[in-house]
């Protein structure tokens, strides 16, 4: 099942995305859902199932198989008697069932038989609620032990629940590599010794970052690729709904919100991005009565639950500067010069090439090209080989009259672009900018 684009209802309640999907094929397992109704329930108790079961069994592996098992059990036995009233206690009643059965009769778990019949008939009164299960979870998927690669696979196939196939689509792999990426995550899990726990308070805040970037680098793979299509809109709608989901475990943590703000925000823009032929729209040039109002005003919403908790951080700040993109009727309304000093604020707070970059664009834009050439020459060797530099300082050098040092920075950032799509638009600006 894969997200639809419409605007549903998330985690938070303030996000604008479902968990249903298009599809009446079930993302966890091969079988037919019958109804979008069931199809909804599968969706919301993938992540629920498949992190309390690896609570209960220590096991991440036994755990997924367990809960394939009770959807593919599910999608027939719904299919003719209709849906449960308590489906997910239903589903964890079958996977519990079978995981003990298996424990039995595999070699692989005879001899943990007894241990995971133990914890699986643990009352359920004498165990944590399922949210810390969920959140433990995807605490452990996010460790730093794991590579930024790993972090991703992991999460989007036991978090999200996205299968394999799905997860290699969307990363422009096999699915045998894709699979061999989880079967070498999930090892170096065990041979670290990874714990799937909510880190103390006084190591959360270096443990949330881990979890937010890796949010944060889902949505970036869906809003612009490096490869193939260029926007992803299933690996968008799966970041938002992480992040709504972070929200309501950690509703205490600022940045939770402004990373759900910021992808809110930068998701409305989405409709409006790439026109009939799909190709690029620039945002100066953007259509902006198609950005989603609902995901402006989610994020705005999302933003003031941020800063009310009053412990600024970098997400808020990246929501801060989206806001006011979105609150400009027109890009020559753009408020940049407070644009401008948001992004400096957030150089002090985490200093970065990139953030640098983006100051010298708002620069340029409220106070001239030359301002944004000189914030530019700082950061020109460390981002040499980053394409949006040399986009950036093309722009710049073309509005200064520099064309054919306009044309050769465009050139690089040619040479240096990987999507097809964007190379189109590219090639496009630079023969409107340098005629």
């Amino acid at each position: 099942m894969r997200r639809s684009r419409g605007p549903r209802r998330s985690p938070t309640s303030t996000t604008a995305r479902s968990r249903s999907g298009r599809s009446s094929t079930c993302r966890r397992c091969s079988s037919s859902v019958p109804h979008p109704e069931v199809a909804e329930v599968f969706g919301a108790q993938w992540p629920r199932l498949v992190a309390t079961l690896r609570a209960d069994l220590g096991d991440l592996d036994l755990a997924e198989d367990a809960a394939q098992h009770a959807f593919a059990v599910a999608s027939e036995r719904w299919h003719a008697d209709g849906l449960p009233g308590a489906p997910g206690a239903w589903l964890l009643t079958v996977a519990r069932r079978w995981a003990i059965d298996q424990a039995r009769r595999d070699v692989r778990w005879a001899r943990r038989e007894d241990d995971v019949r133990a914890a699986l008939e643990l009352p359920q009164r004498d165990r944590g609620p399922i949210s810390d299960d969920l959140l433990a979870m995807i605490f452990g998927c996010c460790h730093r032990a794991l590579d930024e690669s790993a972090r991703v696979a992991l999460t989007l196939r036991y978090v999200v629940g996205l299968p394999t196939a799905s997860l290699a689509r969307s990363f422009l792999v096999s699915e045998a590599t894709m699979a061999k990426r989880l079967v070498r995550a999930k090892k170096k899990i065990a041979a670290s010794r990874v714990p799937f726990e909510v880190p103390d308070r006084d190591l959360l805040a270096d443990s949330l970052d881990d979890v937010l970037k890796v949010v944060y680098v889902i949505y970036t793979q869906g809003h612009a690729a490096p490869t193939g299509e260029l926007v992803r809109g299933d690996l968008c709608d799966e970041a938002r709904w992480l992040a709504g989901t972070l929200c309501d475990l950690l509703p205490e943590e600022p940045e939770a919100w402004g990373l759900a703000s910021l992808l809110a925000y930068t998701d409305a823009r989405r409709p409006a991005r790439l026109d009939a032929d799909g190709e690029v729209v620039l945002l100066r040039d953007q259509d902006r009565s198609r950005w989603d109002a609902e995901a402006i005003a989610a994020g705005r919403r999302l933003l003031a639950r941020a800063l009310a908790l009053r412990r600024v951080g970098p997400y808020q700040l990246q929501a801060a500067i989206a806001g006011a993109h979105a609150s400009a009727p027109t890009f020559d309304d753009t408020d940049w010069r407070t644009i401008r000093r948001l992004y400096a604020v957030l150089a002090r707070l985490e200093p970065s090439p990139i953030v640098s970059l983006n100051e010298a664009v708002a620069a340029a834009l409220s106070e001239g090209p030359e301002s944004g050439l000189a914030l530019l020459s700082p950061i020109a060797e460390e981002l040499d080989g980053y394409h949006y530099f040399h986009l950036a300082r093309a722009d710049m050098l073309a509005a200064t009259g520099e064309r054919g040092a306009a044309r050769a920075a465009f050139d690089r950032a040619l040479a240096l672009c990987e999507n097809e799509t964007e190379r189109r638009t590219i090639a496009r600006v630079a023969a409107e900018r340098t005629p």
